[in-house]
């Protein structure tokens, strides 16, 4: 999982914006899907990209301090809820996969609920939720620990079914509290600059989850990326965290979701910085402390649409652009063989 290289290859960068600039279109006339053409390639190590089987995994887990109902305008009960209605087809991210011609695998990372056997459900479960971090940490290192191998064994068997482009995303009622938790320890904030409404507080709501999170953080001092993870973190952010270290050393393309999947990144790019070469960020989330992510991972990402759903639904929207960046490179004409007259190559 350490071993992720690096994606710099100085030559093949020269290539590629060569193969980019010589197309028929003025320079640079194709905006932000050169740029995605560009990484792409970079990831893929050639000049001709393709997107193949592309994925999303979307992780589901419990959280101890949903079961107190303080921080989370939805009870614990709708996690599970929410996991029969991806596997029922019901769900936006079932919508958005379909449209898009998307693969979708449902993981239970840890939802305090037994699923029966029968369902097209990963089961990975590490436990029925995690505890509750006002009183100890969320789970051990060891469960920790679990959660990262668990991931890497999805990631493993996803890619070995000949997908090379994942997204990821997510389902856990009181998540955005352990997002808000680590997005503060990461990136030095108050906790009180990473807390948003979640699904739905309102600014009485937002207030009271502030003081609670501001409370739960002062009284830890994790030492290293997996105690913080360990400590704040939800089965289900520890899995995403596991899965996108794993997808970089297999030199997936990586597809970036919103808050809580930025959250999870948030710990991977601690552990490894070059993971970030390989992440491609899907969207702008409404969430308030995702854009401060996004620019603490000096990150543009593709879309900004308002969303602050989850499940991956920025990620199986983005996936098209990333067809049409690589679609670009391979097949649009260059000027020498359509014929046209070029004045980058006269001057």
């Amino acid at each position: 999982m350490k071993n992720i290289s690096s994606i710099k290859n100085q030559e093949l960068e020269v290539a590629l914006q060569k193969k980019i600039d010589l197309k028929t279109k003025p320079l640079g006339a194709l905006g932000d899907l050169e740029h995605l053409a560009f990484k792409i390639g970079c990831i893929q190590n050639t000049e001709n990209p393709k997107i193949a089987n592309p994925t999303i995994v979307v992780f589901a887990g419990d959280h101890g301090i949903a079961k107190k109902g303080e921080v989370n305008p939805f009870p614990q009960e709708v996690t599970a809820q929410m996991v029969y209605n991806f596997v029922n087809g019901g769900a936006a991210i079932n919508v958005f996969t379909k449209t898009n011609d998307i693969n979708l695998k449902v993981v239970d990372a840890g939802v305090n609920h037994n699923f029966e056997n029968n369902l097209n459900i990963v089961d990975a479960k590490v436990g029925f939720g995690t505890k509750n971090y006002q009183e100890e940490s969320a789970m051990t290192i060891e469960q920790c620990q679990d959660a990262f191998s668990k991931a890497e064994n999805i990631i493993h068997k996803t890619h070995s079914e000949g997908c090379n482009t994942i997204g990821f995303g997510e389902m856990g009622i009181s998540n955005t509290s352990s997002a808000s938790l680590l997005m503060a320890y990461f990136m030095n904030k108050p906790v009180t600059e990473c807390v948003g409404s979640g699904t739905g507080l309102n600014s009485e709501g937002i207030n009271k989850k502030s003081t609670i999170l501001s409370d739960v953080y002062k009284k830890y001092k994790p030492q290293t990326p997996k105690d913080a993870l360990s400590i704040f973190g939800g089965f289900e952010i520890a899995m995403l965290c596991g899965a996108i270290l794993k997808a970089a050393e297999l030199k997936m393309i990586i597809v970036i979701d919103g808050f809580i999947v930025s959250s999870a990144l948030l710990v991977a790019q601690a552990i490894n910085k070059n993971v970030l070469d390989y992440c491609i960020f899907a969207h702008n989330s409404n969430e308030q402390g995702h854009q401060k992510m996004l620019e603490f991972l000096n990150a543009k990402p593709l879309l900004s649409l308002g969303l602050r759903l989850g499940e991956g639904t920025g990620a199986a929207l983005a996936i098209p652009l990333l067809k049409a960046s690589v679609d670009f490179l391979n097949n649009m004409a260059s000027f020498e063989s359509a014929g046209v007259s070029n004045e980058i190559e006269k001057n």
